[in-house]
Formats: structure tokens, sequence, C-alpha cells
């Protein structure tokens, strides 16, 4: 696994890395992301941060299937942050819904929309005959919060 910091529009850079759809993935996830924060001096967001790309991958890895997930974690702007993971599953999109009582599974993106200020998926790519290739699921978190 390479991790991959280019730079962005707001003079931060990118970082993000491809990893095994897998369960443990979740783990160096969150590593890759507390890096982020404690370069860019937002050390307050990093618990936040992790539980995030850990319901984020958590959901990609058990929901979207294939063999890898795109991890990034950006500053689209000076007051925000982004934490985005990609798959090859365009099709299953997330959808947020209150789990059954005593349920072990479904509360991931519960707790994304709690600890993220917003968040949402966008459809990528686009082929004539086989659509899109790939969804982005990201959540962001304002630096003063």
């Amino acid at each position: 696994m390479t991790t991959t910091a280019r730079p962005a529009a707001t003079g931060h850079p990118v970082y993000s890395e491809t990893y095994p759809s897998v369960a443990g993935t979740a783990a160096v996830a969150r590593r890759l992301v507390r890096d982020a924060l404690g370069t860019w001096h937002l050390d307050h967001l990093a618990d936040a941060g992790e539980l995030i790309a850990s319901e984020l991958v958590a959901n990609a890895v058990c929901h979207a299937g294939g063999r890898s997930i795109r991890l990034a974690v950006s500053r689209p702007s000076a007051r925000l942050v982004r934490i985005a993971v990609v798959d090859r599953s365009p099709a299953r999109l997330p959808s947020m819904h209150v789990p059954e009582y005593g349920a072990e599974h479904g509360r991931g993106l519960l707790l994304v929309d709690a600890f993220a200020d917003q968040w949402g998926c966008d459809v990528l790519g686009s082929h004539a005959l086989r659509g899109p290739y790939a969804k982005r699921v990201w959540a962001e978190m304002r630096v003063g919060a």
C-alpha cells in the first residue's frame, strides 16, 4: 500500500490510499485520518474523524464488495476536512435507517450523521453501455467545530 499526498487548491495536500476490501482495513484507515489531521494541527477532530472513517470503510467493505477501496482525507476549503471512501459498487448507494432494537448492525450512517457536519454520496464516471463505475461516500467536518 502506498500513501499518496498531492497538492489541492487550498494548499493542503490530499492524503489517499488504496486498501484491500477487508474488515481489518478500518484500523489502518483510522491511522491515515489521524496522521493527516495531525499534520494539519487539527488533532481536536481526530476522534470524530477516526469514527467517520471506520464507519465509511466498514460500509464499503460490508455492502459494496469488490477487491479494494480508496480512502481520501482532504481539505476542500480552509474551513472543512473531508473524509471519503470510493468503492466500485455505484448501484449500492448508502441509505440511513434506524435499526431495530437489539440489532447488531445498521448504525454506521447514524454515527456518521451525528459526528459529521454533512455527508453525502457521488456517483463517479460513466460508460455508454455500463453506466457509472464507482461511488464516493464522503463526510465533512468543520475545522472550527
